[in-house]
Parts: C-alpha cells; sequence; structure tokens
C-alpha cells in the first residue's frame, strides 16, 4: 500500500524536464514499479503483450475458466502460496490429461490467476487460453481441435475436483497446511465450476482479452469514481443482474481491505505457460507448431524499443513533446531528491 501511494510523488523522488523551445517545467516523478500498482503495468504489459503477439497460431483459441469453491477461501488467504500453486498444478495436469487423451497429443496452455470479483471480494478462479489443436507426441503432426468444441466441462469439472483435493491432501499429509476440516471434506460432493466461454474468433482477439486481465490487480483506475469524506465510489457489472453496471459506496477502510486481499506472495507468477507453450519447452516445440502451420520464421523476434518508443508505437503519446507549445522537446535538467527512503517493493 505505502508503494502505491508514493508512486509518482515527490516522495520517490525523479527529475526536472524543461522544454528547449519555451522553457516551460515539469517534474516527473519515479514510479513505484510495484506490480500490484494500477499505474505502472502499462509498460510492463505492453511488453508483454509484444512477446506474446510473436509467439500466436493461425488457429482458434478456446477460453476455459476454473473457480475454486469459496468455502476454500479463508484456507486460501492464510496460505496463498501453496493452495493457489495447488491451483495452476491441478488445472494444468486436467487439461494436459484431457489433450493427450482426447487429441492423442500435447497442448499449450496460457494460464492467467484472477483472485477477486467485481466488487474486489475474494473469488479464486484461473483463466485459460487454449489454442484449438494440439502437437502430437512425435511432433510430426498438428492435430486440429473440432472449431466449436474442446473439452466436456462437466468431465474436466470432475477431473480438476479430484487432483486438486488430491494435492490439498497430499498437503495437508507432509504438513504444508493446517489438518483438514469437514469443510474441505464436504467438497468432494459438491459440482466444481468450470466454464468454457465462446472460442475466440481471431488471435487479435486473444490479444485484446490477455491485455485487459494479465497486468491488472483487483480494479483499474477509471473504476474509482470518487474518494470524499472517508469512503470510496467504485464502478462494476453486477453479473447476476444481466451484466448491468452500477456503483458501490465502501468506507475507506474497507475499500483498502478488500484491496489488499488481492496482493499475492513475493515471487508467486500470476501468468503460467504449460504444454508446448511451457517455458522449458516453448523454443523447440513452439517452433515446431509454427512449422507445421506453415509460420515462417519459426519465432520471430521481438523489438527491444525503448520505454518511451514503445508508449509512442502504442498510444502515439510523445513523451518527449512540451505540452505547453506543442513544438519544443523536453529534456532532462536536474534531479528530484527523494523526500523519504523507502524500501524496494516487488515487480515480479
Amino acid at each position: 500500500m505505502r508503494a502505491v501511494s508514493a508512486c509518482r510523488t515527490p516522495e520517490l523522488g525523479g527529475h526536472l524536464d524543461r522544454c528547449e523551445s519555451c522553457g516551460f517545467e515539469r517534474p516527473a516523478y519515479n514510479s513505484c514499479r510495484n506490480r500490484h500498482c494500477p499505474k505502472c503495468q502499462s509498460l510492463a504489459k505492453a511488453r508483454w503483450l509484444e512477446k506474446q503477439t510473436s509467439e500466436l497460431l493461425p488457429v482458434g483459441y478456446f477460453h476455459l475458466v476454473f473457480t475454486l469453491p469459496h468455502e476454500l477461501n479463508r484456507l486460501i488467504l492464510a496460505n496463498k502460496k501453496i493452495v493457489l500453486g495447488l491451483l495452476f498444478k491441478a488445472v494444468s495436469k486436467t487439461l494436459l490429461e484431457f489433450g493427450q487423451t482426447r487429441l492423442k497429443g500435447t497442448i499449450g496452455i496460457i494460464a492467467v490467476l484472477h483472485t477477486w470479483d467485481q466488487t474486489l471480494k475474494d473469488h479464486f478462479h484461473l483463466h485459460c487460453l487454449v489454442p484449438a489443436g494440439a502437437l502430437s507426441f512425435d511432433h510430426s503432426r498438428w492435430i486440429a481441435a473440432r472449431k466449436n468444441f474442446l473439452f466436456p466441462v462437466k468431465a474436466l469439472s470432475r477431473v480438476f475436483r479430484g487432483k486438486f483435493l488430491s494435492l490439498l491432501q497430499q498437503a495437508y499429509e507432509r504438513g504444508k497446511l493446517p489438518a483438514a476440516d469437514n469443510e474441505t471434506k464436504a467438497l468432494r460432493k459438491t459440482n466444481w465450476i468450470v466454464y468454457a466461454k465462446k472460442p475466440f474468433g481471431s488471435p487479435q482477439t486473444v490479444l485484446d482479452y490477455l491485455g485487459r486481465y494479465t497486468h491488472r490487480v483487483a480494479l483499474s483506475n477509471d473504476r474509482i469514481l470518487q474518494v470524499q469524506d472517508g469512503e470510496v465510489t467504485l464502478s462494476y457489472r453486477d453479473r447476476k443482474d444481466g451484466n448491468q453496471k452500477k456503483t458501490l459506496r465502501l468506507d475507506a477502510h474497507e475499500f483498502i481491505r478488500r484491496f489488499l486481499l488481492h496482493v499475492l506472495p513475493d515471487g508467486f507468477m500470476r501468468v503460467r505457460h504449460f504444454g508446448f507453450l511451457a517455458n522449458r519447452a516453448k523454443k523447440q516445440s513452439l517452433a515446431q507448431c509454427r512449422k507445421l502451420l506453415d509460420l515462417q520464421p519459426p519465432l520471430p523476434p521481438c523489438s527491444n524499443l525503448s520505454a518511451k518508443d514503445l508508449l509512442l508505437k502504442l498510444t502515439c503519446v510523445d513523451l518527449s513533446r512540451c505540452p505547453s507549445c506543442l513544438e519544443g522537446t523536453m529534456i532532462a535538467v536536474g534531479d528530484l531528491p527523494a523526500s523519504s527512503s523507502l524500501p524496494r517493493w516487488d515487480s515480479s
């Protein structure tokens, strides 16, 4: 929270910019670079999306969502790193197993962790993007999936539930988690939610989706409508009421409490890749997929643009142009010392 509140303020220091033509001056304060800060993820997201663009395949992409029952929320909040790690493991094992048995090959998976709902409450689920096909076990063929169907969701739900609870039981037995209670045992008899959305129509649609979700925590700044008299008013969409846009007013302390529910442990990766997209196998496996799909080159390189040039390319905003005369170039003319000494924060 201190990182977010200090971001781009005199507290972190920075430098002074001056226009070479008209002499206009403005301070440019340093950013906190904390991955939970809504102001610090734009360029990180842009670089990540640029890399993903080079790895897209000319096939359909399926979107699946795996949700953990809310009965597990207290356990998760007290043991985020362990239990959310089990979520990634259970989901990836489930999907890879279905790919092996039903497509007779290895599928690719991009998994993105979400921990929130529209009102910032704890709601732990994994969004998965899966290319519509598999790489054969001997890497000699691309095996296309059906156009509008990947795997049956009811079967996915049962297998996901079994794998997650099995991994959870192993964690209990190894002493990594407190002893299982009756609530956890009862989850074996309930239906777990696995949702399959309509396939994406094009690779560009995939990127549009990824851009909205991969580098955002809980909410974006534009959803905060008002901060006044110790209360925060934010907008949200009510999924239970036809996705209507509504407003929610929260006491400031309650707003902060809800936001902090979604802070992840240091070093915990919320975006992970599996199958032929796994980091260890991607260089060879993805290149082979591209070759089988007649794509050249095997894996195009990413550009090495500076932050300023990348922002110009993506938004057409030139940070070096003077906002006053609109003609001169802004140059750094001096440092602005930090008003306090703050610790380094996790930016992974």
